[in-house]
């Protein structure tokens, strides 16, 4: 999805739009210096890389335990990786070890010349299995978004057996960071399994035209389903009852896997901060005008980020009886008067802007000029204007000071860095020092600063016309319905935070309702919402919640009921 460029390093998932479209001008403005540069460089090494290739580092499997709600759960964790190709008859033809498998007939690449071969990808994973379980048990596999983000956020920050302490809508004092039992890991009820994305984390992408291969709504999710298999097959889980959990723009990865996994019935699959139609994206409406939508799927944040800071003119005794208000004007008065588009009468666009200025906060005069559409970005900037802060985008409930006080949109996102250290140090830490994985690697928090970092947004819906062939805005509700359909006993969890400014919470129920399913399978769907932001387990009490719901689905769907 997209992301302006000035946040394209934050990443717990984030996705928007301007995030692919300004790394795409950044690469065109320097095209021909890199091609010059990689020119002078094929000179320089005669057409063999400088550097050998490394040889493919082993698995590290160590022990350890956590303590969940009084019981002390003793766990397996394997850290290491998984070679996926870049098509299915390639990946067929690859061993466990990544190595081509004897009698395929097909020739061993030249060492001396890796840019030559197909293009394949070394997908990084944690996994954490509990000792001597009483029964089958489910495994979940995690993983966060961007595109192009580490899962570092969910791995330390949910539901692994350790989780970084911050100071919920702080940006705290640098390291050291606290990093300590996690309370709330779900090794209660489900053995769980991190993934980096190709290019991100520990993972890697080689061969030729690997960008191409694996950066993209569908190339992405035919590697994550290649994963998977594989490592059901690794560790013999096919027969475990099985789970999907994206974040951000793993929501939309979410949807095109679940699809992909074909004879791979999911028992559920929850999805964290949901998007999955890009026209519904709050950061991008005003380059595609004419669909109004996202303006009024975002007021019921803009609302709730306006209580939170005691910006609204009259402030209402409680937030969910406000939030059921606000949605209902949305979806009623206000997406009516945006249709009209130049049509609405003067009077009616003044009474809206009131009626705006009542729920956000925002000036009526700025409504006004604003042509009532106002977006994530803009609010982030006007919300606290007079007090000289920026509002957070990942989650309203942090602000930090201005960038540009006369600016028309936040220019970065508070929430992003006060957390941003504190889980990549995190991380880098646990990883060498007790899991024992990646002693002479570097651990990439993301792909967006790779010069070649590109995410193709076209997209084929099952029974769909080619990706080429589509008009429109990225949208992969018909994949998730069609899974649904597919599996009709499967159920979706839906999560977000009130406070997300990223992908606003009513977004993704929007998108429930719409999807192309039969109304009794709207039953297979629940909705769980909290007063934290875009993660929302930085906030503990929130994280407390989250886990007891997550664990309840489980629990009442590994037995296929």
């Amino acid at each position: 999805m997209v992301m302006r460029r000035v946040w394209a390093g934050v990443f717990a998932g984030l996705l928007m739009a301007s995030t692919a479209l300004a790394v795409a001008q950044d690469k065109d403005k320097g095209k021909d210096k890199d091609k010059d540069k990689k020119q002078d460089e094929k000179v320089v090494v005669k057409g063999k890389p400088e550097v050998a290739e490394a040889e493919l580092p082993g698995d590290s499997t160590t022990d350890g335990s956590v303590t969940v709600g009084g019981q002390v759960i003793a766990y397996k964790a394997v850290a290491g990786t998984l070679t996926v190709g870049s098509t299915d008859s390639q990946d067929a033809m690859l061993g466990l070890d990544g190595k081509m498998l004897p009698g395929t007939g097909v020739k061993a690449p030249d060492p001396d010349k890796p840019e030559e071969a197909t293009a394949t990808a070394r997908m990084f994973y944690v996994a954490y299995f509990k000792k001597n379980p009483e029964a089958v048990r489910p495994v979940t596999f995690l993983y966060n978004g961007g595109p192009g983000s580490s899962t570092m956020w969910l791995h330390m920050g949910s539901f692994g057996p350790k989780r970084v302490v911050t100071t919920d809508g702080q940006h705290d004092e640098g390291a050291p960071y606290k990093i300590v039992n996690n309370d709330y890991s779900l090794l209660d009820v489900s053995d769980v399994v991190f993934i980096d994305a190709p290019g991100t984390g520990f993972s890697r992408i080689m061969g030729e035209d690997k960008e191409k291969a694996f950066w993209g709504v569908d190339p992405d999710a035919h590697a994550f389903e290649r994963f998977i298999r594989r490592f059901l097959t690794k560790f013999d889980r096919w027969n475990s009852p099985k789970y999907l959990f994206g974040e951000s723009y793993g929501t939309p990865r979410t949807a095109v896997l679940s699809a992909d996994l074909q004879n791979v019935d999911l028992n559920g699959i929850v999805l964290l901060s949901q998007i999955l139609s890009f026209d519904n994206s709050i950061d991008g409406p005003k380059w595609n005008p004419g669909v109004d939508q996202a303006y009024a799927l975002a007021l019921p944040t803009f609302a709730a980020s306006a209580f939170y800071h005691h910006k609204l003119p009259t402030q209402p005794a409680a937030l969910e009886s406000f939030l059921a208000e606000v949605e209902q004007y949305a979806l009623g008065d206000y997406m009516s008067a945006l249709l009209q588009g130049s049509d609405l009468p003067d009077a009616r666009r003044q009474a809206v802007a009131e009626k705006l200025h009542g729920y956000t906060g925002l000036p009526v005069a700025y409504l006004l000029r604003a042509n009532l559409r106002v977006s994530g970005a803009a609010f982030s900037k006007q919300l606290q204007l007079d007090d000289e802060v920026t509002t957070g985008r990942l989650d309203a409930r942090y602000k930090g000071p201005d960038m540009d006080p006369l600016s028309s949109d936040a220019e970065y996102d508070p929430q992003s860095n006060a957390i941003s250290s504190a889980y990549t140090a995190a991380l880098n830490q646990y990883m060498r020092t007790e899991l024992k994985y990646g002693a002479d690697q570097t651990y990439k928090p993301g792909a967006y600063g790779d010069a070649d970092f590109t995410w193709d947004l076209q997209h084929q819906a099952p029974g769909g016309p080619p990706a080429a062939q589509q008009d429109g805005g990225t949208n992969v509700m018909p994949d998730l319905a069609f899974t649904m359909k597919s599996n009709p006993k499967m159920k979706v969890m839906l999560a977000g935070g009130y406070y997300d400014l990223a992908t606003p919470y009513f977004e993704g129920k929007y998108e429930m309702h719409h999807l192309q399913i039969p109304q009794k399978l709207q039953a297979n769907i629940s909705y769980h919402y909290y007063q934290s932001g875009h993660m929302v387990y930085v906030n503990e009490d929130v994280l407390k919640l989250f886990h007891a719901d997550v664990a309840a689905f489980i629990r009442g769907t590994e037995n296929g009921k």
